[in-house]
């Protein structure tokens, strides 16, 4: 290959040609490069318990500077449950939310025009027990008449699991007192201080009573299994979602977003537990790095390969939803495919080969 002739070789017609296209060839460039950044650089994002497993994939991005590679600084903002995350991202707090794919159907329901465009779990990973010295010889539902229940907050996937688990014996939410916990080991003590009877929550706090012995288990949604026995099908878990109008005004901030969660569901897929050691802050353990590697290697099927959502488990979402519907009056309709979109996952995934 010959080398490239020096400015000082060319002739003055030459010269004068170079230098005169040179700004038009440096602004392509910068241009080009412009098209690819996304359009918003930081970022809130509104999430209902940080260092719970349920939020892995995300803690992962953040930790690991997956949102920073993207030209991102997310602002993962830390709060008790999924329904104050959604609180503050209706009350203008937050861009955008992380949290269960029914977030999006019941806002939807409610006249918000929402959608999820990347998802991290393919099952809710929550979990209903009973604790075992406050209700030693439970058999059925209806024991639960008048009992003290915790939850994670108010209108969050807890609270729904929970609803959900009443309804199938035949209850109403009105038939127990729901008790607000968050999703730390806060839940952990009151179960074991007795100031509630049963639990619904996610790990690592489920863990570390169910493996002392101080929780039984009813409705698992931790595997596929469970999750189809608990919805009776295929069931969505954690996603990020916002408002239609976002994905709209920001394609290439969400594309960025989608690339880092999928690139972080991708390391997750092989990581071992040494890597996860070193990735995750000893905080996020909550005290017993046993309990919570033992915790993730349960609930690692639960955790999407790819982001992509199934239209099969939004179909379920809606089907549930419907099912308990608000006591006000019936529920309008809502499309499945209203409720989330693949295409940012789609795009990250053949990035990625997720």
């Amino acid at each position: 290959m010959s080398p490239l002739p020096r400015l000082s070789d060319l002739s003055a017609p030459s010269r004068r040609r170079l230098l005169l296209g040179a700004p038009a060839l440096i602004c392509a460039a910068g241009l080009a490069r412009a098209q690819e950044l996304p359009e918003l650089r930081a970022l809130r994002l509104a999430v209902g318990g940080k260092t719970t497993l349920y939020h892995l994939p995300l803690a992962l991005a953040e930790q690991m500077d997956y949102f920073k590679a993207e030209g991102l600084e997310v602002e993962l903002q830390d709060h008790a449950g999924g329904g104050l995350a959604e609180q503050a991202f209706m009350q203008g707090r937050a861009d955008i939310v992380a949290g269960g794919f029914e977030h999006v159907v019941f806002l939807r329901e409610r006249g918000v025009n929402c959608r999820a465009f990347v998802s991290f779990g393919r099952a809710p990973q929550t979990v209903f027990g009973v604790g075992t010295r406050a209700m030693p010889d439970y058999r059925h539902v209806s024991q639960l008449k008048g009992r003290r229940i915790g939850i994670s907050s108010p209108g969050s996937t807890t609270h729904w699991f929970a609803t959900l688990v009443l309804a199938r014996g035949g209850m109403a939410p009105g038939d127990v007192e729901f008790v607000s916990l968050g999703t730390t080991t806060a839940a952990v003590g009151a179960l074991r201080e007795g100031r509630i009877d049963a639990l619904c929550g996610v790990d690592p706090a489920i863990s570390m009573l169910e493996l002392h012995g101080e929780l039984r288990v009813l409705w698992d949604a931790r595997s596929l299994r469970g999750t189809q026995e608990a919805f009776g099908g295929p069931m969505p878990g954690g996603c990020v979602y916002g408002p239609q109008d976002f994905v709209v005004r920001y394609p290439r901030t969400a594309q960025a977003l989608a690339h880092a969660v999928v690139r972080a569901l991708k390391w997750l897929q092989t990581a071992g537990p040494r890597d996860i050691v070193r990735a995750i802050p000893e905080a996020y353990m909550h005290g017993d790095r046993a309990i919570y590697l033992a915790a993730l290697e349960k609930a690692r099927e639960a955790f999407s390969p790819d982001g992509l959502i199934a239209e099969e488990g939004a179909l379920t979402a809606l089907r549930v939803s419907a099912r308990l519907g608000p006591p006000k009056g019936p529920l309008p309709a809502i499309a499945a495919g209203s409720t989330y979109t693949n295409d940012f996952a789609r795009r990250a995934k053949q990035r990625f080969l997720a």
